[in-house]
């Protein structure tokens, strides 16, 4: 029987690579997305390649725990078991903290952290079970480090570079495993949206001259959820192109 693996914000970006990725590796795929009319989209692309026995879409609020135990229910209704959790919905607000107001606070870490609580305790319990699995959440190098006009995003993501090292000190005993990846600045349709002097700003910035692709960090994302990765877990994965490296010292000559 097929591994199954369930991908928060699995129709776009970063996710919809991840989706693509499992799905070559012959896992089931259930995409969780709150864009029901993209998801359907997809969903109708990949299972005319893959069939509709291995990949599923079911709109979700991550935020929700009602919508997130939706998912889990029609989860198992479709493939019994999940073997492996890819939280990787998130969204993105700019501003210093007097900048912003109460709402943007509370969506972004409602998305970007409360979400991974959701569906750990939707799903996690059958991996208790089960005493296997794993989980991988969507960090960032901003995580890492701090970065200008972007704290409510530093706080939610620098949460999700702590919170692993809890869940997998805690779920570590039953044989489940948790890691982040933490990608750089990536080629997905929101970072393309940029004038193009700004992606070259940033190209010119990684020591590489290059930017990260969704491929890249999907192919991570398999390693962590894989057997190929068995003795990690609690750790920070950076996809990067070399961004987090660099400590800001002038250069000298």
């Amino acid at each position: 029987m097929s591994n199954t693996v369930v991908i928060t914000g699995g129709v776009s970006g970063i996710g919809l690579s991840a989706s693509k990725q499992f799905l070559n590796k012959g896992w089931n795929v259930m995409m969780a997305d709150f864009n029901a009319s993209l998801g359907e989209e997809v969903y109708n692309e990949l299972s005319a390649q893959f069939t509709p026995e291995r990949v599923a879409f079911e709109q979700c609020d991550v935020s929700s725990e009602e919508s997130v135990n939706n998912l889990a229910e029609a989860t198992h209704r479709k493939f019994h078991q999940v073997h492996s959790v890819i939280n990787n919905a998130g969204i993105f607000a700019k501003g210093a903290v007097h900048e912003l107001d109460e709402v943007t606070w509370d969506r972004v870490m409602a998305t970007d952290v409360k979400s991974i609580f959701l569906t750990t305790k939707a799903f996690v319990p059958e991996m208790i079970e089960r005493k296997s699995g794993t989980i991988v959440n969507t960090a960032s190098i901003p995580g890492l480090q701090g970065d200008y006009n972007m704290a409510v995003y530093n706080a939610a993501k620098g949460a999700v570079v702590n919170l692993v090292r809890a869940m997998a000190l805690d779920y570590g005993k039953y044989g489940i495993r948790v890691n982040n990846v933490n990608p750089g600045p990536t080629m997905t349709p929101m970072f393309k949206s940029n004038p193009q002097p700004v992606i070259d700003d940033f190209t010119q910035a990684s020591p590489l001259g290059r930017l990260v692709q969704p491929e890249d960090v999907a192919r991570t994302m398999y390693f962590l959820a894989s057997d190929e990765s068995n003795p990690i877990t609690g750790e920070n994965i950076p996809v990067s192109a070399g961004f987090e490296i660099y400590s800001g010292q002038p250069v000298q000559e």
